[in-house]
């Protein structure tokens, strides 16, 4: 394939290493003589977006820098590389300092080991390290094969182990970046999923802008590979913060995107019907939860079609655990969202723990029960599933601010309801 020799440039590969997207852009622009115009007229945009886009330090549009980049010409590894948080700087030379306590409360690798050593301080407080390794890639680790690492991490977000992930994170994103320096699609892949799996338990702690930077960094990753089941992945996690943001048209779109990628793959293997039926729930929540009633129920019906396929349990360290009981825990959401507490509760009133292969599933099914009871007005079945939610997997129930928040009305409004004593004293204690 052709290069164009502008882009092996001393000036291109110095942008490049200094992180500037933007600059690349306005390179590639330049070389080929056209205004801002002529660019903005090429991807939808006004002359004074392109600039902005040129000049900006900082990715606002991801989506759209890809479209400046790819029509200016900007390789594609050339483009991952100004994209990539900065690499790790060398350790200054040796100095004989005496540090305050203080200094070494607020010297950043310190500060990492003692977050660590104390996870048991909870989720929030481990924040601080991933935000340091999100903002300057710590060095490799190196600690065991990434697979089987990064398997254990999904282990740990399957068990509800918040903590514990957020704290494995940093030497993650570090080896992934370190492995995907061999410009192998495999590589950027895992690496794509490393930030996928970041994404996914900010949104659950409900660290929406740690989490649009993540899934951000994921899906650039995914472009790289050229995997369609990791672009599957990381666009489901933009969706989701997205949903968050009460942006849903633009989720709707992503999502939309990313299944009809994933069915022109032709659905030949079950990994690929899986992310199939997994984009239509997330489609069927997110239409639902922006009040598109008619698409939300036909995309859930669209979802149980296509899992009809696959097996009862989902073979352990698939991507899509997704099986036909998890489509209907996804109609009970579903119907929640669309304020029909009653249809929620007929959606689930056959639905099993032993359905469902993981702490976090079986939790969830309790914690999106509850939701419906509560909107149902049931305090007692409500604090019933919480309860139920809350032995499967502690975090699900103690971490997510939204289902926190359930328990704290429960106590406030029905402290003598049976149950609700029992449940807050287990949450407030854990």
């Amino acid at each position: 394939m052709f290069v164009d020799p502008l882009w092996n440039s001393t000036r291109a590969r110095e942008l490049a290493a200094q992180r500037r997207p933007g600059a690349l852009i306005r390179l590639g622009r330049e070389h080929r003589a056209w205004t801002l115009a002529a660019l903005g007229g090429r991807i939808g945009c006004s002359p004074a977006t392109v600039s902005r886009l040129e000049r900006s330090a900082r990715v606002v549009d991801l989506a759209l820098v890809h479209r400046a980049a790819l029509e200016v010409g900007v390789p594609r590894h050339i483009l991952v590389a100004s994209l990539a948080p900065p690499s790790p700087a060398a350790p200054p030379a040796a100095t004989k300092v005496t540090a305050s306590p203080r200094d070494a409360e607020e010297d950043p690798m310190r500060r990492r080991t003692l977050l660590t050593a104390t996870a048991a301080a909870g989720p929030v407080a481990l924040l601080t390290g991933l935000d340091d390794a999100l903002a300057n890639t710590p060095a490799p680790v190196g600690t065991g094969p990434l697979d089987a690492r990064l398997s254990s991490a999904r282990t740990l977000y399957d068990k509800g182990g918040h903590g514990q992930l957020l704290a494995a994170l940093p030497a993650l994103i570090a080896d992934g970046h370190s492995a995907a320096a061999s410009r192998q699609n495999l590589d950027h892949a895992r690496l794509s999923s490393v930030y996928s799996l970041a994404s996914t338990v900010l949104i659950k702690l409900g660290s929406y802008d740690r989490a649009r930077l993540t899934a951000d960094r994921a899906r650039t990753w995914a472009e790289v590979s050229g995997s369609p089941l990791a672009a599957a992945a990381a666009a489901r996690a933009l969706a989701i913060v997205l949903r968050h943001q009460d942006r849903h048209a633009d989720a709707q779109r992503l999502v939309t995107s990313a299944a009809a990628t994933v069915e022109a793959t032709g659905l030949r293997t079950e990994a690929a019907a899986a992310a199939y039926a997994q984009m239509l729930c997330t489609l069927a929540y997110t239409a639902a939860r922006g009040g598109q009633r008619a698409d939300a129920l036909a995309m859930t019906e669209e979802a149980r079609r296509a899992a009809r396929r696959l097996p009862g349990t989902a073979p352990a360290g698939r991507l899509f655990p997704i099986s036909p009981a998890a489509v209907d825990l996804y109609a009970v959401g579903v119907h929640w969202a669309l304020g029909d507490a009653g249809a929620a509760l007929d959606a689930g009133k056959n639905l099993r723990a032993d359905q469902f292969p993981t702490a976090e599933r079986k939790a969830r099914m309790g914690t999106d029960m509850a939701r419906a009871w509560w909107a149902w007005n049931r305090p007692e079945q409500t604090a019933r599933a919480l309860l139920n939610a809350y032995r499967a997997s502690p975090g699900e129930v103690r971490d997510r601010p939204a289902i926190r928040s359930i328990v704290d009305e429960l106590t406030e409004r029905h402290p003598r309801t049976t149950g609700v004593r029992e449940l807050h004293t287990a949450v407030t204690r854990a």
